[in-house]
């Protein structure tokens, strides 16, 4: 396999080599054991449980929202897919978020948020994560964007407010991890996904982080590069998918 063909097949890995190549595919070779592999929600999951090292991480995904297919499980990634090849930016709450993002495979601007909203912060005494928000959803950069947020619960919540006083991201991947609101911000991200359409990919619980948000959003690219080369077609929904696989299945049995 030519360099270029590690390059297309595991840019959402990161390998760069045969020996991180082989080692990549058996990873998720293993992931795929416990882990279904019908719909794109499915991907996701596997992906979730790769970066935790962590097969019950599965049960944790929630994907919520609707695109132009459905409002069914696979939406936020078909939408974050769908972002990626029209080549939207991605904004991620800090710099943790955007530099594990993969550069290859897409040609997405990344931005970060953090850095932002100094002085709204200053004035306000809110966090500088939520001011950056705010800051950049008034410029207009978060509609139409990837919203990656895998730190911050302020950021999140800053957030679901902008998008009830209608900003429309493309789709958002929702993980800030902690003690302190980080379940409940996500469970904002999930009530104005729901109420207004908007594509979210989140998890439930205390767990998440930078790591997983940057691995989810990774999942997008590797999907939009997947539809890209015609290796899978966006335009179904996950039931259609499923029952696709099921099809395949039955054949190769035969």
């Amino acid at each position: 396999m030519t360099e270029q063909d590690i390059e297309d097949e595991y840019a959402d890995l990161g390998a760069t080599t045969q020996n991180a190549m082989d080692i990549a595919e058996t990873s998720m070779d293993i992931v795929r054991q416990f882990v279904p592999d019908k719909t794109l929600a499915d991907r996701i999951r596997q992906k979730s449980v790769h970066s935790m090292g962590d097969i019950e991480f599965q049960h944790l995904i929630e994907c919520t929202g609707s695109d132009d297919v459905g409002d069914d499980e696979d939406a936020p990634v078909r939408a974050g897919a769908r972002a990626v090849l029209e080549e939207a930016t991605i904004v991620t709450d800090i710099t943790m978020s955007k530099a594990g993002i993969t550069g290859r495979g897409h040609n997405c601007e990344k931005r970060k948020a953090i850095g932002n909203g100094a002085e709204l912060a200053k004035e306000t005494g809110m966090t500088r994560t939520a001011a950056s928000v705010l800051e950049l959803d008034k410029q207009g950069v978060y509609d139409g964007a990837i919203a990656v947020i895998g730190n911050a619960p302020t950021a999140a919540f800053a957030l679901a407010d902008c998008i009830e006083n209608g900003t429309r991201p493309a789709a958002i991947v929702a993980t800030p991890v902690g003690f302190v609101k980080a379940e409940e911000s996500r469970q904002r991200i999930r009530e104005v996904s729901e109420a207004y359409d908007v594509p979210a990919i989140t998890n439930v619980g205390r767990r998440g982080g930078s790591g997983l948000a940057a691995a989810l959003t990774n999942e997008l690219i590797h999907v939009a590069k997947d539809a890209r080369t015609e290796d899978l077609e966006l335009a179904l929904d996950a039931e259609t998918r499923a029952a696709q696989d099921g099809d395949h299945a039955t054949e190769g049995e035969q």
